[in-house]
């Protein structure tokens, strides 16, 4: 349990004394648990826009993590099948909504009322893309945007068919970095030669989604975002590269502390046989909301090994956590629980030492830190086995 130590930051410390300085346990937990609350249930509303035939739909879907044939998944098309702004809500995570907006310059919306069309103010960010140079339209748009002080970024749609087409032609001297320079170049000069000053361009292949700048504008956009839109950013986003999965474990990391406070404050319900007690609830819909996010729920899994051709069995035979493939109940939670208690007491007198509020938690202690390490050890645990997962799927076959 020692590694469980090193988890809880210097500035969580000082969260933990301010919460406790301000009353009693109650208080403290009260505070927990509207802060968590916030954070599950803020909105977040994706804008994707563009001309007709850039892939606004295909981008709806993959970014969500769907195909597009899928059910529930947005409706795409040769021609321009959006006729007013479509919300689709994200599979998993409900209260994120990307947002299928109608064409740029289509004939049923021309740009100077499209703003007004597509109730513009309701959405936290804007991804206009197109699939080559962008054009008057875009610039336009972005104009108007930023007039409202709301973000906007560019995405160049469809770069993989490029890359192909000049693999053809240039057979002697293709160079994919080239490629991709010339191509980002282009599309930065053409929104400066439009008065765009400092333009975010990002390349992507939304058949391939993790290739080529998913990274970059998955890493721009959770800095840009507020605080309590970040979290359900990063967790709703598809598992589709070891950084989307690394991000994912470090949000769910941050909160650890504060489930396992909450979950000491409540104290509700005592555990069989020990001196413990805790509202299992707590890390019981901790556990499910790991498992979800890290896509090793049995639906998700089925979807994976469907997508990369595999045998779902091939997938599940890397997951070496025996608690990951069980079904997450009071029964489980309370066995890791017991399982636990040793090293729950030596992150108490570990937190104790470090933090001398912590006195004020001794009713609840063993229970914050045995939920504390438990809730560590899982999440450790799960994110490794969607790494090995991961990488089951991707490997070629023999």
């Amino acid at each position: 349990m020692a590694s469980s130590f090193n988890i809880i930051s210097n500035e969580e410390v000082q969260d933990i004394r301010a919460a406790l300085e301000e009353g009693d346990l109650c208080t403290a937990t009260e505070r927990v648990s509207e802060y968590l609350k916030d954070i599950e249930n803020a909105p977040l509303n994706i804008a994707i826009t563009g001309e007709s035939g850039t892939g606004k739909s295909t981008f709806v879907n993959a970014i969500r993590g769907m195909d597009d044939e899928e059910e529930g998944s947005a409706k795409t098309g040769v021609v321009e099948t959006t006729e007013k702004p479509t919300p689709y809500l994200h599979p998993q995570y409900t209260n994120v909504t990307v947002w299928d907006l109608p064409g740029i310059g289509t004939p049923n919306f021309a740009p100077d009322s499209y703003l007004q069309s597509v109730h513009f103010s309701r959405y936290d960010f804007f991804i206009i893309l197109s699939s080559e140079r962008f054009k008057k339209n875009d610039i336009d748009l972005a104009k108007a945007i930023q007039a409202m002080n709301k973000k906007f970024y560019f995405v160049r749609s469809k770069v993989d068919s490029d890359l192909y087409a000049s693999q053809v032609r240039r057979k002697k001297t293709f160079n994919e970095e080239n490629v991709l320079n010339e191509i980002r170049n282009n599309c930065i000069q053409s929104l400066r030669d439009g008065g765009i000053t400092k333009p975010q361009v990002f390349l992507l292949s939304f058949l391939e989604l993790d290739k080529f700048d998913f990274q970059i504008m998955q890493d721009t956009l959770e800095k840009e975002l507020p605080e309590h839109k970040r979290h359900i950013f990063l967790i709703s986003l598809p598992n589709i590269s070891l950084p989307v999965l690394e991000k994912k474990r470090q949000a769910f990391k941050t909160d650890i502390w504060k489930l396992s406070l909450l979950s000491a404050g409540a104290a509700v319900v005592p555990i069989p046989g020990l001196s413990v007690a805790c509202d299992i609830r707590i890390p019981m819909n901790a556990m499910t909301s790991y498992k979800n996010a890290f896509g090793l729920d049995e639906k998700s899994l089925e979807k994976l090994a469907d997508t990369f051709g595999k045998d779902v069995s091939e997938l599940k035979s890397v997951i070496k956590s025996p608690t990951v493939t069980k079904e997450i109940n009071e029964e489980l939670v309370i066995t890791l629980l017991k399982s636990g208690v040793t090293g729950g007491l030596m992150f108490v007198e570990y937190a104790a030492s470090n933090i001398p509020l912590l006195g004020s938690l001794i009713a609840g202690g063993i229970s914050f830190g045995t939920t504390y390490c438990m809730l560590s050890d899982f999440l450790t645990e799960i994110a490794e086995d969607a790494v090995r997962v991961l990488m089951k799927a991707l490997e070629s076959p023999v």
